[in-house]
C-alpha cells in the first residue's frame, strides 16, 4: 500500500485511499485555508479529509460537508469542546439536517428551542443558520459540562432536558465512540 493524499500517508489511514478528484482537492484546500481555528494548516487538512469521509454518508455533498465541519471545528474551539463531541451531538440531535424541528419545538443542527432568542435579546436571529445553531448549541453545551464539572453524562442529560435519565447521553456516547472518536 503507500503513497500519499494530500501529503497524508496512506499506509494505516482510515480514510480514503484514492487520491481524491480534483474538484474534492480543490474545496478541501479552499477550506484549509479558511480553517483559523486549527494551530497548523497541517492539522486542518488532517481533521476535515477525515472527519469529511466520515460524514459523506450523510451529507453528500463535498462543499456543503467541508464548509459544515470547518463550522463546527471553529464553534466547539471557541466554546472550548471537542469537536467530535458536537458532531456527535448534531448526529443524535438532528441527523445533520439544518431544518429539523422537533416534537417540543427545538430547531436546527443541535435543535435549540426559540425561547433562547428571546432570552438573549435576539428575536430576529434564524436557528435554521447554522453558524448561530452552532455558536447557541456550542455555548449550551459548554455551560452544561462546565456546571457538572466535566460529568459528560450529567451534562448531555442537561443539554436534552433529560437529566436523571441516561437514554441520551448513552446515544450521544456510543455515536461520539463509533463514528467521530480520535484515538
Amino acid at each position: 500500500m503507500g503513497g500519499f493524499c494530500l501529503g497524508i500517508p496512506l499506509q494505516g489511514y482510515a480514510g480514503p485511499t484514492a487520491p481524491p478528484e480534483p474538484e474534492l482537492r480543490d474545496l478541501l484546500l479552499r477550506s484549509v485555508d479558511a480553517a483559523d481555528s486549527f494551530e497548523h494548516p497541517y492539522d486542518a487538512e488532517v481533521w476535515l479529509l477525515d472527519m469529511s469521509s466520515r460524514l459523506s454518508r450523510i451529507v453528500p455533498s463535498d462543499a456543503e460537508r467541508l464548509e459544515l465541519l470547518r463550522m463546527v471545528h471553529a464553534e466547539a474551539r471557541r466554546a472550548k469542546l471537542s469537536p467530535e463531541l458536537v458532531l456527535a451531538v448534531i448526529e443524535v440531535e438532528s441527523r445533520f439536517d439544518r431544518f429539523a424541528i422537533s416534537v417540543a419545538g427545538a430547531q436546527g443542527l443541535m435543535q435549540i428551542m426559540p425561547f433562547w432568542l428571546k432570552e438573549i435579546g435576539h428575536p430576529q436571529d434564524n436557528l435554521f443558520i447554522v453558524q448561530t445553531n452552532l455558536r447557541m448549541g456550542c455555548t449550551i453545551l459548554k455551560y452544561y459540562l462546565d456546571r457538572e464539572k466535566g460529568n459528560l453524562v450529567q451534562a448531555l442529560a442537561r443539554y436534552n432536558g433529560s437529566l436523571g435519565r441516561l437514554e441520551y447521553p448513552g446515544k450521544v456516547i456510543e455515536v461520539l465512540n463509533k463514528r467521530w472518536y480520535r484515538g
